[in-house]
Protein backbone atom coordinates (compact mmCIF):
# COMPACT_ATOMS: atom_id res chain seq x y z
CA UNK A 1 0.00 0.00 0.00
CA UNK A 2 1.38 3.51 -1.26
CA UNK A 3 1.18 6.07 1.75
CA UNK A 4 1.70 9.99 1.23
CA UNK A 5 2.92 10.88 4.92
CA UNK A 6 2.82 15.06 5.09
CA UNK A 7 5.17 15.75 8.09
CA UNK A 8 8.00 18.97 8.08
CA UNK A 9 9.93 17.21 11.59
CA UNK A 10 12.52 15.16 9.34
CA UNK A 11 13.11 12.83 13.07
CA UNK A 12 9.18 12.13 13.34
CA UNK A 13 9.02 11.07 9.91
CA UNK A 14 11.45 8.64 9.69
CA UNK A 15 10.74 6.99 12.53
CA UNK A 16 7.25 6.66 11.27
CA UNK A 17 7.94 5.44 8.04
CA UNK A 18 9.77 3.11 9.39
CA UNK A 19 7.02 1.25 11.51
CA UNK A 20 4.57 2.22 8.49
CA UNK A 21 7.54 -0.11 6.09
CA UNK A 22 7.57 -2.78 8.62
CA UNK A 23 4.09 -3.32 8.05
CA UNK A 24 3.95 -3.32 4.57
CA UNK A 25 3.53 -0.09 3.48
CA UNK A 26 5.61 1.99 1.07
CA UNK A 27 6.26 5.64 2.31
CA UNK A 28 6.59 8.96 0.24
CA UNK A 29 7.58 11.97 2.59
CA UNK A 30 6.10 15.34 1.70
CA UNK A 31 7.96 17.93 4.30
CA UNK A 32 5.37 21.42 3.49
CA UNK A 33 2.30 21.60 1.65
CA UNK A 34 3.31 22.73 -1.73
CA UNK A 35 5.36 19.13 -1.69
CA UNK A 36 2.32 17.09 -0.81
CA UNK A 37 0.16 19.09 -3.20
CA UNK A 38 3.15 18.16 -6.00
CA UNK A 39 3.00 14.75 -5.19
CA UNK A 40 -0.84 14.51 -5.20
CA UNK A 41 -1.12 15.80 -9.10
CA UNK A 42 -2.73 13.14 -11.52
CA UNK A 43 -0.41 11.58 -13.65
CA UNK A 44 2.73 12.36 -10.59
CA UNK A 45 3.19 8.52 -10.51
CA UNK A 46 1.36 5.19 -8.62
CA UNK A 47 -1.54 7.07 -6.85
CA UNK A 48 -1.31 6.85 -3.09
CA UNK A 49 -3.99 4.77 -0.84
CA UNK A 50 -4.15 7.16 2.18
CA UNK A 51 -2.74 10.38 3.20
CA UNK A 52 -1.60 11.10 6.39
CA UNK A 53 -0.98 15.10 6.67
CA UNK A 54 -0.11 16.67 10.01
CA UNK A 55 -1.42 20.21 10.74
CA UNK A 56 1.46 21.58 11.78
CA UNK A 57 3.61 22.19 8.31
CA UNK A 58 5.85 25.22 7.94
CA UNK A 59 4.57 27.04 4.78
CA UNK A 60 0.70 26.69 5.03
CA UNK A 61 -1.99 25.74 7.43
CA UNK A 62 -2.57 21.89 7.24
CA UNK A 63 -6.27 22.79 7.52
CA UNK A 64 -5.61 24.63 3.87
CA UNK A 65 -3.91 22.04 2.43
CA UNK A 66 -7.02 19.63 3.40
CA UNK A 67 -8.96 21.62 1.28
CA UNK A 68 -6.67 21.80 -1.92
CA UNK A 69 -5.83 18.24 -1.54
CA UNK A 70 -9.69 17.11 -1.63
CA UNK A 71 -10.05 19.25 -5.04
CA UNK A 72 -7.38 17.19 -6.46
CA UNK A 73 -7.99 13.47 -5.65
CA UNK A 74 -10.38 11.63 -3.20
CA UNK A 75 -7.74 9.93 -1.82
CA UNK A 76 -8.50 9.71 1.97
CA UNK A 77 -6.96 11.64 4.23
CA UNK A 78 -6.08 11.22 7.99
CA UNK A 79 -5.55 14.33 10.02
CA UNK A 80 -2.72 14.36 12.47
CA UNK A 81 -2.35 17.00 14.99
CA UNK A 82 -1.87 18.13 18.85
CA UNK A 83 -5.55 19.66 18.83
CA UNK A 84 -7.58 17.89 20.47
CA UNK A 85 -11.11 20.48 20.75
CA UNK A 86 -14.00 19.48 19.00
CA UNK A 87 -14.24 21.95 16.63
CA UNK A 88 -10.78 21.48 15.01
CA UNK A 89 -12.12 18.01 14.58
CA UNK A 90 -15.05 18.63 13.23
CA UNK A 91 -13.30 21.91 10.85
CA UNK A 92 -11.28 18.97 9.62
CA UNK A 93 -13.92 16.43 8.50
CA UNK A 94 -15.44 19.59 7.22
CA UNK A 95 -12.93 20.06 4.51
CA UNK A 96 -12.65 16.45 3.79
CA UNK A 97 -10.32 14.44 5.86
CA UNK A 98 -11.50 11.25 6.40
CA UNK A 99 -10.41 10.74 9.85
CA UNK A 100 -8.79 12.81 12.69
CA UNK A 101 -5.45 11.24 15.12
CA UNK A 102 -4.65 13.24 18.10
CA UNK A 103 -1.29 13.47 19.15
CA UNK A 104 0.13 11.42 20.82
CA UNK A 105 -1.21 8.13 19.26
CA UNK A 106 -1.18 4.76 19.54
CA UNK A 107 0.87 3.32 16.54
CA UNK A 108 -1.66 0.28 16.42
CA UNK A 109 -4.29 2.90 16.40
CA UNK A 110 -2.97 4.54 13.81
CA UNK A 111 -2.38 1.74 11.79
CA UNK A 112 -5.80 0.53 12.17
CA UNK A 113 -7.58 3.90 11.26
CA UNK A 114 -5.14 4.19 7.74
CA UNK A 115 -6.40 0.57 6.52
CA UNK A 116 -10.08 1.54 7.85
CA UNK A 117 -10.25 4.35 5.45
CA UNK A 118 -8.55 2.48 2.90
CA UNK A 119 -10.82 0.13 2.77
CA UNK A 120 -13.54 2.61 2.42
CA UNK A 121 -12.24 3.55 -1.00
CA UNK A 122 -14.08 2.09 -3.68
CA UNK A 123 -12.00 0.63 -6.23
CA UNK A 124 -12.79 -0.58 -9.59
CA UNK A 125 -12.90 -4.18 -10.68
CA UNK A 126 -9.18 -5.93 -10.27
CA UNK A 127 -6.98 -8.35 -12.11
CA UNK A 128 -7.73 -11.25 -8.89
CA UNK A 129 -11.41 -10.91 -10.30
CA UNK A 130 -12.74 -8.26 -7.53
CA UNK A 131 -16.16 -6.98 -8.62
CA UNK A 132 -17.85 -3.19 -7.49
CA UNK A 133 -21.51 -3.89 -7.75
CA UNK A 134 -23.94 -1.54 -7.28
CA UNK A 135 -25.10 -1.10 -3.86
CA UNK A 136 -22.88 -4.40 -3.03
CA UNK A 137 -19.41 -4.86 -2.72
CA UNK A 138 -18.81 -9.19 -3.86
CA UNK A 139 -15.35 -10.64 -3.99
CA UNK A 140 -14.90 -13.94 -6.43
CA UNK A 141 -11.59 -15.78 -6.09
CA UNK A 142 -12.19 -18.67 -8.03
CA UNK A 143 -15.39 -20.74 -6.25
CA UNK A 144 -15.21 -18.23 -3.70
CA UNK A 145 -17.69 -15.42 -3.14
CA UNK A 146 -17.31 -12.72 0.04
CA UNK A 147 -19.94 -10.02 0.06
CA UNK A 148 -18.92 -7.53 2.11
CA UNK A 149 -21.81 -5.78 2.69
CA UNK A 150 -24.06 -8.92 4.18
CA UNK A 151 -20.73 -10.27 5.73
CA UNK A 152 -21.91 -13.52 3.89
CA UNK A 153 -19.31 -16.07 2.36
CA UNK A 154 -20.00 -19.43 0.11
CA UNK A 155 -18.27 -21.99 -1.80
CA UNK A 156 -19.63 -23.77 -4.61
CA UNK A 157 -22.80 -21.79 -3.74
CA UNK A 158 -23.36 -23.19 -0.54
CA UNK A 159 -22.53 -20.42 2.56
CA UNK A 160 -20.04 -20.95 4.85
CA UNK A 161 -20.74 -19.52 8.27
CA UNK A 162 -17.58 -17.85 10.08
CA UNK A 163 -17.10 -16.08 13.55
CA UNK A 164 -16.79 -12.18 13.06
CA UNK A 165 -13.06 -12.26 13.56
CA UNK A 166 -12.86 -15.18 10.87
CA UNK A 167 -14.72 -13.07 8.13
CA UNK A 168 -12.59 -10.06 8.83
CA UNK A 169 -9.15 -12.25 8.83
CA UNK A 170 -10.54 -13.43 5.34
CA UNK A 171 -11.92 -10.66 3.99
CA UNK A 172 -8.37 -8.89 4.58
CA UNK A 173 -6.39 -11.45 2.89
CA UNK A 174 -9.16 -11.44 0.08
CA UNK A 175 -9.00 -7.76 -0.93
CA UNK A 176 -5.54 -8.00 -2.63
CA UNK A 177 -4.83 -11.63 -4.00
CA UNK A 178 -1.53 -12.98 -3.87
CA UNK A 179 -0.16 -9.82 -1.27
CA UNK A 180 1.91 -10.89 1.98
CA UNK A 181 0.16 -9.47 5.40
CA UNK A 182 2.55 -9.51 7.37
CA UNK A 183 1.49 -11.08 11.12
CA UNK A 184 2.02 -7.57 12.94
CA UNK A 185 -0.65 -6.12 10.13
CA UNK A 186 -3.22 -8.49 10.42
CA UNK A 187 -3.29 -8.20 14.23
CA UNK A 188 -3.39 -4.73 14.48
CA UNK A 189 -6.71 -4.63 11.82
CA UNK A 190 -8.25 -7.22 12.89
CA UNK A 191 -7.55 -7.56 16.59
CA UNK A 192 -6.83 -3.72 16.87
CA UNK A 193 -3.97 -4.66 18.68
CA UNK A 194 -0.38 -4.71 18.61
CA UNK A 195 -0.31 -7.72 21.57
CA UNK A 196 2.34 -10.03 20.22
CA UNK A 197 0.28 -12.74 22.35
CA UNK A 198 -2.60 -12.36 19.82
CA UNK A 199 0.13 -14.75 17.39
CA UNK A 200 -1.61 -17.62 18.59
CA UNK A 201 -4.83 -16.50 18.01
CA UNK A 202 -4.26 -15.41 14.62
CA UNK A 203 -2.95 -19.13 14.17
CA UNK A 204 -6.14 -21.16 15.40
CA UNK A 205 -8.10 -18.23 13.27
CA UNK A 206 -6.31 -19.09 9.48
CA UNK A 207 -6.25 -23.44 10.39
CA UNK A 208 -10.41 -22.65 11.37
CA UNK A 209 -10.48 -20.81 7.83
CA UNK A 210 -8.95 -23.34 6.38
CA UNK A 211 -10.94 -26.19 7.38
CA UNK A 212 -14.36 -24.42 7.35
CA UNK A 213 -13.60 -23.45 3.66
CA UNK A 214 -12.27 -26.88 2.56
CA UNK A 215 -9.07 -25.34 1.04
CA UNK A 216 -6.26 -25.43 2.53
CA UNK A 217 -4.31 -24.31 0.24
CA UNK A 218 -6.39 -20.95 -0.27
CA UNK A 219 -4.20 -19.00 2.56
CA UNK A 220 -0.72 -19.83 2.58
CA UNK A 221 1.66 -19.40 5.31
CA UNK A 222 4.95 -17.16 4.55
CA UNK A 223 7.43 -18.64 6.95
CA UNK A 224 8.77 -16.15 9.25
CA UNK A 225 6.59 -12.85 7.61
CA UNK A 226 2.80 -13.95 7.37
CA UNK A 227 0.19 -14.96 5.43
CA UNK A 228 -1.33 -14.40 1.60
CA UNK A 229 -3.84 -15.63 0.13
CA UNK A 230 -3.71 -17.88 -3.06
CA UNK A 231 -6.50 -17.34 -5.77
CA UNK A 232 -7.78 -20.67 -6.72
CA UNK A 233 -8.80 -21.07 -9.97
CA UNK A 234 -12.91 -21.80 -11.00
CA UNK A 235 -14.02 -25.35 -11.42
CA UNK A 236 -14.56 -26.38 -15.04
CA UNK A 237 -18.12 -26.85 -15.42
CA UNK A 238 -19.57 -30.54 -15.47
CA UNK A 239 -20.78 -32.05 -18.50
Amino acid sequence: MRLLLVEDDNHVAAALSAVLAKHGFEVVHARSGEEALHALVPDAGEPFAVVLLDLGLPDQDGFEVCGRIRKLTSTPVIMVTARSDVRSRIHGLNLGADDYVVKPYDTGELLARIHAVSRRTVHGPGEHGTEEAAGEHLLRLGDVTIELATRRVSVHGGTVPLTRKEFDLLALLAQRPGVVFRREQIISEVWRTNWEGTGRTLEVHIASLRSKLRMPALIETVRGVGYRLVAPAPAPPGP
